[in-house]
């Protein structure tokens, strides 16, 4: 048996050992005795969804079930809220609520990515998408309803918000990762050391194509004190979760868009809205630039803050030689910034969307914290950017074919640019038009995009992350090969940085 042939039955016993696990979690029964025909009913259509999605294999990974409760998801951030759920009421049930908005916009994706004749199973009628989410968000209501008004269940509730870890411990256990960790701690610091003296390079000089930039649509600015309103209004719930919407929101996506200045040397340098090919994979149309976005929190000592996450797509990362491990379909740029209560910037973040690639560009606001020795990706910190204040323009310089992150620069004054960029959710990729007709997520049901694996995946799997350099789905990104760390993370900054809030 060769080395290949190895890999792929270690993996296989892994998963098979991991599926065994997940069926066990979400196999475990909530009792709710004694319940109304109403309750069994939507018991029942629950159970006849969820068999239907994962028949068509259309079911949304983003955020995760909540075992027991068929209604609810969640994700990092909100499994970070139960501690404070555990002795209020009110603050429950507006969790509850939340995971039930999460779990609504999984099942409105799912339902809209079935074909017709696949709804038709669930219920005799050709009903339409809207009808199947209308019953589904009944039958929420009613479920949390009489849950929340059980004791018992509202611990078990809380007990059970967690989301599963994107590492998978059995490759690591059979991949020896005490002894493998080694290397890939070397190799880490090799590629730190790199990105390093990328950072300090006269890009200029270093430049092998046209440099072109994509600028952000929007042209008016909201004043400083429209943001701190925008964010303090957004505030105003049981949580105290920034939760701008609408008009709000939108103007909050224009005003910390980036500039993305891109070396082009190649067609796979051009940024573009993904959509579905005829061959049925994921592809890039670059004649729309095109960047997707959404917005997420943190934590820190308690507070909850926004973050504005930007996300660039490129057709591919091209070879560089005929033993590039690290080239496939679909490469990107995920740029992240997180606001302090008034809208100032804190602390901006990038990964590419395999997780890869993480590193921090600190404000004056942001302090890193000393490491652990044993973690090498504990936070990089290639460059500290000045203050930035509202009018003032990010750009991020992405260098040709890696599209690596190279250098973050502040502009105060508006500069002329070859282009510009459209702003698009990026809950468009969870349900986009299908060449058999219908919609389909770009994500599978394990959070990943096929046909973006990369030859490295065969080579990193002791560190436990499957599928490495594959294209992955928000809430999936376990950005560190040594160590454990994942980019959605509620306390990742908490833990890293000291932060000036006011």
């Amino acid at each position: 048996m060769d080395a290949p042939d190895r890999v792929r039955r270690i993996a296989g016993i892994v998963a098979l050992l991991a599926a065994a696990g997940c069926a066990s979690i979400d196999s475990l029964q909530i009792v709710r005795s004694p319940m109304q025909p109403a309750e069994l009913a939507c018991v029942g259509w629950y159970a006849s969804l969820d068999a239907a999605v994962a028949s068509a294999g259309v079911g949304d990974a983003q955020a995760a079930r909540v075992a027991g409760f068929p209604y609810l998801r969640t994700d990092r951030f909100s499994s970070a809220l139960r501690e404070s759920a555990r002795s209020d009421a009110e603050t429950l049930e507006a969790l509850a609520e939340r995971l039930a908005v999460l779990d609504l916009e999984a099942r409105g994706h799912e339902i809209s990515n079935l074909s017709h004749e696949q709804r038709r199973k669930l219920v005799a009628d050709d009903a339409p998408a809207q009808w199947l989410l209308k019953r589904t968000r009944e039958c929420s209501r009613l479920l949390r309803h009489v849950d929340l008004e059980r004791p018992g269940l509202r611990g078990a509730l809380l007990d059970r918000l967690q989301v599963p870890d994107d590492y998978v411990t059995g490759y690591r256990i059979a991949g020896m990762y005490a002894l493998a960790k080694v290397p890939f701690s070397a190799g880490v610091r090799r590629q730190i050391k790199e990105t390093r003296a990328s950072f300090v390079r006269d890009l200029a000089r270093s430049s092998q194509g046209i440099i072109r930039r994509y600028a952000p649509p929007g042209e008016s600015q909201p004043t400083a004190a429209q943001v701190r309103s925008m964010l303090s209004n957004a505030t105003l719930n049981s949580l105290r979760v920034p939760e701008p919407r609408g008009d709000d929101l939108q103007a909050l996506f224009d005003a910390y868009a980036p500039v993305f200045e891109v070396e082009t040397t190649g067609g796979y340098d051009l940024p573009g809205a993904l959509r579905w090919s005829e061959a049925r994979l994921a592809e890039v149309d670059a004649s729309r630039p095109a960047v997707y976005v959404q917005a997420a929190h943190t934590r820190y000592h308690g507070v909850n803050l926004l973050q504005l996450v930007y996300t660039i797509w490129f057709s591919e990362r091209p070879a560089r030689s005929a033993v590039d491990i690290l080239a496939g379909r679909l490469d990107g740029v995920v740029f992240r910034v997180t606001l302090a209560q008034d809208g100032t910037p804190l602390v901006y973040d990038t990964i590419h969307p395999c997780g890869c690639y993480h590193m921090f560009l600190t404000t004056p606001r942001a302090h890193i914290l000393s490491a652990p020795a044993d973690e090498p990706e504990w936070a990089f910190v290639p460059q500290t950017l000045p203050a930035v204040a509202l009018g003032d323009r990010v750009v991020v310089r992405v260098a040709s074919g890696t599209h690596y992150v190279e250098r973050v620069l502040v502009e105060t004054e508006s500069r002329d640019t070859a282009g510009s960029y459209e702003l698009r959710p990026y809950d468009d990729l969870r349900s986009l038009p299908h060449p058999r007709g219908g919609k389909r997520s770009v994500f599978g049901p394990d959070g990943m995009i096929a046909g973006t694996e990369r030859p490295e995946s065969w080579l990193f799997w002791p560190m436990g992350i499957a599928n490495a350099g594959a294209m992955r789905q928000w809430g999936h990104h376990a950005t560190a090969f040594v160590g454990r760390r994942h980019f959605d993370d509620a306390n990742l900054l908490e833990r890293r940085f000291e932060l000036k809030l006011q």
